[in-house]
């Protein structure tokens, strides 16, 4: 029975919608899972102190991991796996060698920052009092588990999916979220605010070892070893350094509005988490499943030298992704209040808790688009080898990005016209601390200004991109506004019929109001006669899974 379940988990998975569609499911699961979790938290504790020195705790460990666990990260580890594959080089030993020198530089790392914590917090964090940086302290040092074993994770993610076995890659982020609740249910009644801490470094631990068994399975578990490979060692590293730079941008502007946001009040931190993790959904979901599912074949098609094919993969992916992720903008904008309480809107989180998320919301999803693209060409531009570009653009967007930061809060202060004009477009001209919500619209704002950049990149190497992609653009916007219509006149439609002072009543207001904008855009896209619609039928009626002598073909087929 166990071998039965450890055969399901593993098996390999070779066509890019297959895969996509594989890890969007799960994606979708985690997701839920994280829905769970976060209405966990705002029931528990509400947007105040408690959750601002949670949310705060991960921001240096979160560093940690992007900039130094992100070393051995999938997108540098992959290609340079497959290419020693390739050539008939002995993987085992590069992946022990490799995992030698992560493994010491991870310790050091974390040993460093555990001492230097109590001398970091309080500049990063100005805005919270000596008691809560005391908490915050503690609460980081435990968190520092984290990026340890979810760097592990990564390293163990390359092998997995070298092997085209993107089940087990799936299942991790579920794992960690389930981590993640076991330490609010079980762990926070007995070890208060640290309890949550445990839980996420349990839930990292998780996130890695899902992955261990098909590894040892294929013998590829790696050792500690002093025989090292330094010449390629010495060369991931030199890929990975602009790569860990290029990833960790965003993570500083991350870090840099949440500083800002600790300036702001309580709550502040809390709010502007929420509203990213929910739209973090789509995210993950559309995004992150399309630019992983696509990623290893990119490397391979480079490799092999077939960059017609590889613009053809990039083109394809492209579309799907501005298929998918139109709507998901226009619903989440049209719908966010609905969101907000249905899973968020309980216990102590409050009604302006609520509404200020939601604005935030609506800013953060302009991102959702801008996001997943960039995602993709990042890894576009890894497969072929060019790590400096991405760098180069990532900086170039994290210094906008911050600079946006500071700028729009200090606009919103200064000029009450400029307040009042946010304050009515998203319904918040009341609710105090409504000013969190320029953090949301500076990220929307840098990460749109970096996939523009990452775009005009990518089409001077291939001049035909853009023209492939312009009429599923125009046929995604015209539907996605007509099902934001549709869904706007239905919420006063079922507001008629429905207890909206209920959880049941909310999530049935923004669940059907939903339903009948998606109908109404599937029949425009129809009308249309949208090619992408129609694939998506296709693939959805064909297996996922494909027989091994299936695997050439698959591999080989334009999606």
């Amino acid at each position: 029975m166990v071998n039965k379940i450890f055969n399901i988990f593993s098996k390999e998975i070779v066509s890019i919608h297959g895969i996509a569609y594989l890890l969007g499911f799960f994606a979708l699961l985690a997701q839920l899972l994280a829905l769970v979790r976060d209405r966990m938290l705002a029931g528990t504790f509400g947007a105040g102190t408690t959750l601002d020195i949670y949310y705060a705790s991960f921001r240096i460990p979160d560093l940690i991991f992007v900039t130094v666990a992100s070393l051995v990260s999938i997108s540098i580890l992959v290609p340079f796996f497959t290419e020693a594959e390739e050539k008939g080089k002995d993987t085992k030993s590069l992946i022990d060698a490799i995992f030698s020198v992560f493994f010491i530089i991870m310790i050091l790392v974390s040993l460093v920052a555990y001492f230097l914590m109590p001398i970091l917090s309080p500049k990063l964090f100005p805005g919270l009092t000596p008691d809560e940086i005391t908490k915050l302290v503690t609460l980081s040092r435990i968190m520092l588990l984290s990026p340890l074993f979810l760097g592990f994770s990564n390293f163990f993610a390359s092998i997995v999916q070298m092997h085209n076995r993107f089940f087990l890659y799936a299942l991790s982020p579920i794992l960690y979220n389930v981590g993640i609740i076991v330490g609010i249910i079980f762990l926070y009644p007995i070890f208060g605010i640290y309890g949550l801490g445990f839980g996420v470094a349990i839930g990292a631990f998780l996130h890695a070892f899902i992955q261990v068994p098909f590894i040892v399975d294929k013998k590829s578990f790696p050792k500690m070893t002093f025989k090292i490979d330094f010449p390629s060692v010495k060369r991931v590293i030199g890929l990975s350094i602009p790569r860990t730079v290029t990833l960790s941008t965003s993570s500083i502007s991350a870090f840099a509005l949440v500083s800002i946001a600790s300036l702001l009040g309580s709550g502040a931190i809390t709010i502007f988490n929420f509203s990213f993790n929910l739209e973090s959904g789509p995210l993950s979901i559309i995004g992150v499943s399309y630019a992983s599912a696509v990623f290893p074949l990119l490397s391979r098609l480079y490799v092999q030298g077939k960059k017609d094919v590889f613009l053809e993969r990039m083109i394809s992916v492209t579309k799907h992704i501005i298929f998918w992720s139109m709507p998901a903008v226009v619903l989440f904008i049209v719908l966010r209040a609905q969101i907000v309480r249905t899973v968020l809107g309980a216990g102590h989180f409050t009604w302006s808790d609520t509404r200020l998320t939601a604005a935030a919301l609506a800013l953060f999803s302009i991102s959702i688009i801008p996001q997943s693209l960039v995602l993709l060409f990042v890894r576009a531009f890894y497969a072929e080898g060019k790590t400096k570009k991405p760098l180069s653009i990532n900086v170039i967007a994290m210094v906008v990005t911050i600079a946006c930061g500071y700028l729009f809060v200090f606009l919103y202060n200064t000029f009450p016209t400029i307040a009042y004009f946010f304050q009515m477009l998203l319904r918040i001209e009341d609710v105090p601390g409504s000013i969190v919500v320029m953090l949301a619209l500076a990220f929307s704002v840098g990460i749109t200004f970096n996939m523009i950049l990452h775009w005009v990149a990518f089409e001077r190497e291939f001049p035909t991109y853009t023209k492939n992609i312009k009429k599923v653009t125009f046929q995604s916007i015209g539907a996605s506004v007509i099902m934001g219509y549709m869904s706007y006149l239905s919420l006063n439609i079922f507001d008629d019929f429905l207890n909206l002072d209920s959880f049941i009543g909310i999530f049935l207001q923004g669940l059907f109001s939903g339903i009948v904008g998606i109908i109404a855009g599937i029949l425009v896209l129809k009308l249309m006669k949208s090619e992408e619609l129609d694939q998506v039928i296709l693939s959805l009626k064909k297996k996922i899974w494909k027989d091994e002598k299936d695997k050439n073909i698959v591999l080989d087929e334009l999606v």
